[in-house]
């Protein structure tokens, strides 16, 4: 049966760091605090805009497949923080890119956006529709924080990863997913104005930030993302000890390990990078998925789970057989202009639009 394999795979991290000490001097906060609640030391703060990490992110994939952009026939861009909602923020990737043979459509299910992602991308190639799709999870998640909201601001960061998916004959590639969403309590993770919702008029800069519950939340994501990837191991024939490593959404330490003991997964079988990056919705999952590559955690073969849950509320599970080949095939020389602008610098609109945080009023 004709299926998607992973070919391709690259990330793309501004260079601007903030680190949890950079942040005691903004909120009433510490690195220990931060760190035992969260499991994140630093996060990246871009100087351009999503769409551009998305280019340098999708170069890198189809450098690493051994492709062009002219072998692209769809463009998947998961993200909650594009750049625009007219025109997509694919449409501004395949102008970046000059992917013109590409379809190109913007895909959000926030965190959850690429393994929704996965299953849209594998689903066009099974159904003949794509030879060649270039999946890229991108986000500028500090646009749209307020850095007075220590419950927030210590949480989110920017970045993009992807992957390029391709036909196969092999038994590999997805073996099963679970996608759900529950928009009954979606109000409990989101950015109230960021919209065409209520009438036209002054902005509140609090209704621009992403707001949540953190409590409820945190319930329902270990719940959530622990259940829903034992469902998708259970249709995929497997059971959990056949699984090689799951790469969960970055979102914090304690809901990973959380969704590990749920789901009887010793932590060495589990992907973590949330100490370098924080969570970068949409983008976690193939940042990880690119890291684990580079650190040589994936094998030929490997039974692979991403995990994923976020605004909305949604939720996504995958399980994923590896192929054969662990290496990229090619290198791109793509690379984000050098920044203009320290961290703080960069960070200054936010202070201006939200307000200063208490360390500096």
């Amino acid at each position: 049966m004709r299926n998607a394999e992973i070919t391709g795979w690259g990330k793309c991290m501004p260079p601007n760091v903030l680190t949890n000490h950079d942040l005691e001097q903004l909120v009433d906060t510490t690195d220990e605090w931060i760190t035992t609640r969260t499991g994140i030391k630093e996060r990246r703060i871009s100087h351009v805009e999503a769409s551009e990490l998305a280019a340098v992110a999708g170069l890198r994939a189809l450098a690493a497949a051994g492709k062009t952009v002219n072998d692209v026939d769809l463009l998947l861009v998961a993200t909650c923080s594009g750049d625009s909602i007219i025109p997509s923020t694919a449409s501004v990737v395949q102008r970046h890119l000059k992917a013109w043979n590409a379809a190109a459509l913007d895909l959000n299910a926030a965190c959850s956006g690429f393994v929704y992602g996965v299953v849209v991308g594998t689903n066009m190639i099974r159904g003949g529709t794509n030879n060649t799709v270039l999946l890229i999870g991108t986000e500028k998640l500090h646009f749209v924080t307020d850095f007075t909201d220590r419950t927030t601001c210590v949480l989110f960061g920017d970045g993009a990863g992807a992957v390029v998916l391709e036909p196969t004959d092999e038994p590999i590639g997805l073996l099963s997913s679970e996608l759900g969403m529950d928009g009954s309590v979606g109000h409990i993770l989101g950015v109230p104005r960021d919209g065409t919702a209520g009438d036209p008029g002054p902005i509140d800069p609090r209704a621009s930030a992403i707001g949540m519950e953190g409590p409820e939340l945190f319930r329902r994501a270990v719940t959530t993302m622990g259940d829903s990837a034992a469902r998708a191991v259970k249709d995929a024939g497997l059971s959990l000890e056949d699984i090689d490593l799951v790469i969960p959404h970055q979102a914090n330490t304690r809901i990973i390990d959380a969704t590990a003991r749920r789901l009887g997964v010793d932590e060495s079988r589990v992907f973590v990078n949330i100490h370098s990056y924080g969570n970068t919705s949409a983008a976690t999952i193939p940042v990880a998925l690119t890291e684990a590559l580079e650190q040589g955690r994936v094998d030929p073969g490997d039974n692979i789970v991403f995990t994923a849950f976020g605004g909305g509320l949604s939720w996504g599970s995958a399980v994923y057989r590896w192929g054969e080949r662990v290496e990229p095939l090619g290198e791109s020389d793509a690379e984000l202009p050098p920044p203009d602008r320290t961290t703080m610098e960069l960070l200054q609109a936010n202070f201006d639009f939200f307000g200063l945080p208490e360390k500096l009023t």
